[in-house]
């Protein structure tokens, strides 16, 4: 869904605009960008402030509560709404670019930031003695590639790799994996050096074709380009996917998480499905979307959907707030039956108001 009907739809709903619709609509545009990294970044914070989080634990709180699922649910949910017109499609390009460009190479960076900080604290203290295990040391790549065993100290409270992590045993469950180190791994036969990891993150999240599609179609919109209109009846009959598909991977996706409630996931929830679209919608009216409220609802609930399920991916690769973070996706995700409903209520009175 992600590699081929979502961004076929994004694809052929953005080049079906004209730049004159871009020029009118670069208040939406920008509230989509500022709003959402600016949400994205006051989540972190706010995580760190109110439940005493680690910069790395924060960091995966943002792009859960801080992040909408705008690549699964957007078009299952805002198309059967405002119609699949070039307006809701341009909203859906516009946030799931800013998600997937911005917002999770952002919040690898900040995890290896706070990573690369507990390091630091835990080799600064002498009286970290560690635990001393026997891993694998894997030098050279291809036919060249040697193995052998090395008994290392791991200090405690740091960050691991997966081959740590397991000779730890019970003591590896509960320990972060390292991401800088891990991305080496996962990179080690390649022939060249390893890239840093934050850089890695961004080039990797513009080739996905998710983001790609929506930006190629910016460009093509921009520099003047139409495609064939014969192109389109292929387009569309591959976008029509989307929607079925992505609530299906929604269910499936939470039929794996045990969850449970407390203060932070409520918070999460309440943030996610409720304080977001809020400041999203009133941002709108004071730049003067005022005049336009069918965009407004369009932001509101785009910005206002359950968690994106990268969130919980990353939390899960690198053993980051696991439990907190599963269980903020499935309440938010059984919330927002409640949440969009209240927010289809609202905006009309909203926009009779002013």
């Amino acid at each position: 869904m992600l590699d081929i009907a979502l961004p076929a739809a994004l694809f052929i709903s953005i080049v079906k605009a004209t730049r004159k619709m871009f020029a009118q609509d670069i208040v939406l545009t920008l509230i989509s960008i500022v709003g959402v990294v600016g949400l994205f970044m006051l989540s972190y914070y706010l995580d760190k402030l109110l439940f005493h989080r680690t910069t790395q634990q924060a960091a995966v709180c943002a792009l859960i509560a801080g992040s909408p699922t705008i690549g699964f649910l957007g078009f299952a949910v805002l198309d059967p709404i405002y119609g699949n017109n070039a307006t809701t499609n341009l909203v859906i390009g516009i946030v799931s670019i800013v998600v997937n460009a911005i917002t999770i190479p952002l919040g690898l960076a900040l995890i290896n930031k706070g990573q690369t900080l507990t390091k630091k604290k835990a080799n600064a203290n002498p009286n970290n003695k560690g635990t001393k295990v026997e891993v694998e040391d894997i030098k050279g790549k291809g036919l060249n590639k040697t193995k052998k065993k090395v008994v290392v100290t791991i200090p405690d409270g740091v960050p691991v790799t997966d081959a740590e992590a397991k000779a730890l045993k019970e003591k590896g469950i509960e320990r972060e994996i390292d991401l800088a180190r891990a991305e080496i791994a996962d990179h080690a036969d390649e022939p060249h050096q390893p890239m840093n990891p934050t850089l890695k993150s961004v080039i990797n999240a513009i080739k996905q074709p998710v983001a790609a599609a929506p930006l190629i179609a910016v460009i093509l919109v921009l520099i003047g380009i139409r495609i064939p209109t014969s192109w389109a009846p292929t387009f569309d009959l591959i976008a029509k996917a989307n929607a079925g598909v992505a609530v299906l991977a929604a269910g499936l996706a939470l039929s794996t998480v045990k969850f449970s409630i407390d203060k932070e996931v409520i918070w999460n929830t309440f943030f996610r499905l409720f304080l977001t679209p809020a400041v999203i919608v009133a941002a709108a009216y004071l730049c003067g979307m005022g005049s336009d409220p069918t965009k407004i609802s369009m932001l509101c609930l785009a910005t206002g959907l359950p968690p994106a399920f990268s969130g919980i991916i990353i939390s899960s690769r690198y053993n980051i707030y696991v439990k907190e973070g599963a269980s903020s996706v499935a309440v938010s995700t059984v919330f927002f039956a409640v949440s969009c409903i209240f927010w289809i209520w609202l905006l009309p009175i909203l926009a009779h108001m002013f």
